[in-house]
Formats: C-alpha cells, sequence, structure tokens
C-alpha cells in the first residue's frame, strides 16, 4: 500500500519529525515510524521540550532522581533530561544516518534562545551541547538572527552541525547560506574534512500565512479584489522563491568549488508545516513544497494527515513566475513581506525564550514537589 510520506523520498526529499518526546522513546513508537514510515529524522525546540516535560509523568522518574542527587537549577535539570532523549534518539537513527551517508539521521537541538542576539554565547553554548551529546548525527540549532549568522559560520568551521533555524525571509536564507559556504571555506583552508559536515535551513512556512492573512485583513477594505486572491498563498510563494535562491546559490562557482571537495548541499528544511487556518488543507505545507534536496518536518497531526491522504508530485518548481507576481502583489496592496519577515523572527525568538521559561517553571515545581515528598518521608 502507497505511503506518502515514503514515496516523496522518490522526489528527493526527506520527512523528519518535530516532536519528541520521553515516551515516544521508549514505547518504541519512534522506531515503528524508522521502520514503517521511513521517517529520517527528528527536530526540537524549546516549546516541544516544555510541552513533553509538563504533560503527563514521563519524565517524574528521571527529574525525581536529579533532584535526589542534589541538581538544583532547574536548567541543569532540563538539560540532563533532554540530553539523554536526544541520546537515545540519535541512536535509533543511527543507521538511518550509516545508511544515507550521512544525509540524514539527525536529530536537533537549540541552544537557548535567550542567547540569540549574543554570537560569542550562542557558540559557546552550542559547542558546550556537542559535546556534551557527543554524537556523530547531532544538530545543534541557532536562530538566523544578526548574532547568530557569524556563530553559524565559525561553528560550521569547527565541524559542528548546525541547523539554522526560524528562517523567514528569503534574503536572511541566502545570509545563513552563505554562512554555510564559508564556514566550510574556513574549515578547508585549515586542512580539516568538510565532507561530513551537515547543516539544514529550517525556513518557517504557516507563520508567514498566518501573520500575513491578518495583516490582508486590515487592508481588504481598500483592495477587496486585490487581496482575496493573496489569502493563504503567500508562505508558499515565499517558500518557494527560497527554493529558487537555493538553486541559484548551487549554481554559483563558490558553491562548486566546494562540492568538488566533497561538501555536501545545505538543504532547506521546512518547519512550521501544520495548518493553523482550519480552512486549508491539512497538508498544504507539504503538498506544496515537495522538491529535491529538502526535508521538512512535520509536527504529529500533519504527519498522520500527510501518510493519510498526501499528493506527492515534485511542485516546488511549479509556478515559480507566479509566485514572484503573488510576493509582489502583496507589496502593491500595502503589505510589506520585510516588515512581515521581520516580525516573524523578534516573535519567533520572544516564543521560544518564553516557551523557554515556562518549561524552567515546570522543572522548578516538580523539583520543589518532589522535595517536599522527600521530607515528608
Amino acid at each position: 500500500m502507497a505511503n506518502p510520506l515514503i514515496d516523496v523520498q522518490k522526489h528527493g526529499q526527506s520527512i523528519w519529525f518535530d516532536n519528541i518526546s520521553r515516551d515516544l522513546i521508549t514505547t518504541g513508537e519512534l522506531r515503528g515510524m524508522v521502520e514503517n514510515d521511513g521517517l529520517l529524522g527528528v527536530t526540537s525546540n524549546p516549546a516541544i521540550f516544555e510541552k513533553a516535560l509538563a504533560s503527563g509523568v514521563g519524565y517524574d522518574p528521571a527529574t525525581k532522581a536529579l533532584v535526589l542527587q542534589g541538581v538544583e537549577e532547574p536548567k541543569d535539570i532540563f538539560e540532563h533530561l533532554a540530553i539523554q532523549d536526544i541520546q537515545l534518539a540519535t541512536d535509533i537513527f543511527y543507521p538511518v544516518y550509516q545508511q544515507t551517508e550521512g544525509r540524514d539521521g539527525f536529530i536537533s537541538m537549540e541552544v537557548s534562545p535567550h542567547l540569540a542576539n549574543d554570537t560569542e554565547a550562542t557558540a559557546e553554548e552550542a559547542r558546550r551541547l556537542h559535546k556534551a551529546i557527543c554524537r556523530d548525527n547531532l544538530m545543534i540549532k541557532v536562530p538566523a538572527t544578526t548574532a547568530g549568522i557569524p556563530a553559524i559560520r565559525q561553528l560550521i568551521s569547527e565541524g559542528i552541525n548546525i541547523n539554522v533555524t526560524l528562517l523567514f525571509s528569503v534574503d536572511m536564507y541566502e545570509a545563513a547560506a552563505r554562512a554555510y559556504m564559508e564556514g566550510l571555506e574556513k574549515r578547508q583552508a585549515a586542512g580539516d574534512d568538510i565532507a561530513r559536515v551537515a547543516s539544514v535551513a529550517s525556513f518557517f512556512v504557516s507563520r508567514v500565512d498566518s501573520l500575513v492573512d491578518q495583516k490582508l485583513e486590515a487592508v481588504q477594505g481598500k483592495n477587496a479584489a486585490e487581496t482575496e486572491r493573496l489569502f493563504g498563498k503567500i508562505a508558499v510563494a515565499n517558500s518557494k522563491l527560497a527554493y529558487l535562491r537555493y538553486q541559484e546559490l548551487s549554481a554559483t562557482e563558490q558553491w562548486k568549488g566546494l562540492a568538488a571537495k566533497g561538501a555536501r548541499p545545505q538543504r532547506l528544511l521546512w518547519a512550521s508545516t501544520s495548518t493553523k487556518n482550519p480552512n486549508y488543507s491539512k497538508t498544504l505545507y507539504v503538498d506544496e513544497l515537495i522538491g529535491r534536496d529538502t526535508v521538512n518536518t512535520v509536527p504529529d497531526d500533519t504527519f498522520h494527515a500527510f501518510k493519510a491522504g498526501g499528493t506527492v508530485r515534485t511542485t516546488l518548481t511549479e509556478d515559480v513566475d507566479s509566485a514572484k507576481d503573488i510576493v509582489q502583489a502583496l507589496e502593491q496592496v500595502g503589505v510589506s513581506m520585510k516588515d512581515v519577515t521581520d516580525q516573524l523572527l523578534a516573535e519567533g525568538v520572544k516564543k521560544f525564550s518564553d516557551a523557554f521559561d515556562q518549561l524552567l517553571s515546570s522543572v522548578e515545581q516538580k523539583r520543589e514537589s518532589f522535595l517536599e515528598l522527600s521530607k515528608s518521608r
């Protein structure tokens, strides 16, 4: 029986899972997704870990053990738990990493979002997590802020696999892609191997439509006919233009020189691909973004919806001229794409920072409850 999750691989795309939890790992569910659905990787972020740790009791035994061992800081407790999850998951995916010769099989863990505007602190935390987890198929997530781009360049030069996250604009995607290439060039100049360094550029999708649709509603009264055709169209168009930029960069002499030395392409990864608007297809941001040298990291609901009824064909290179026209039309009705992407980046950093703070608050509450329980005995 056909499985769209596997069939997309024929079109050069890998499906990763945008979720992680202790239960997902220990019940065998994650391994089953690898064996039965061709799952090729996993991504995580502070919001995902916050949801996993705050709900249920799956982490309680490990948390209690850490508390009774004297681990006091909530961040230290969280990192112990998260690092163990990441290590267990990387071990599950290591055969995939080997079978794909280092193309897939990666698990991502993000640096603290509170460091998003500090280059040195971001690089230092990335190095620390890379060393602590100590797995070849680990990717460290670094946000594509102004401070994040030089950190990405430096970390790539050190041979650390990087998932560039919170990309919303085509121009910032290009900055991330150039940072990757420059990092590889620096590494090559030092005489180090560049063939095993991997990176993806996580380009966010659904959040673009959510914000643009909101802005279109605000101007619709003045341009009803023009705005109507733009609802729910900008995110896919923006992503197709990012992929076009990827193709253009792949044709440069800079990249060709690196590829000749064995460098791996930095694949575009479509992130935030669940549909927020109930009027849009649940598989919209998977169906419309299938193409060679890409990854789509999907949350649970989207994973199952695409498996049940996804449409598989190479869609990324379809209607590219139309995508350009749609983005230009957005500007013409008074909605600035730059303002949209700048706002989304700022909001993205804040959302992940808030989720990280809530996560640490949840850990602290559990720590206090376990201490109280131990005292009462």
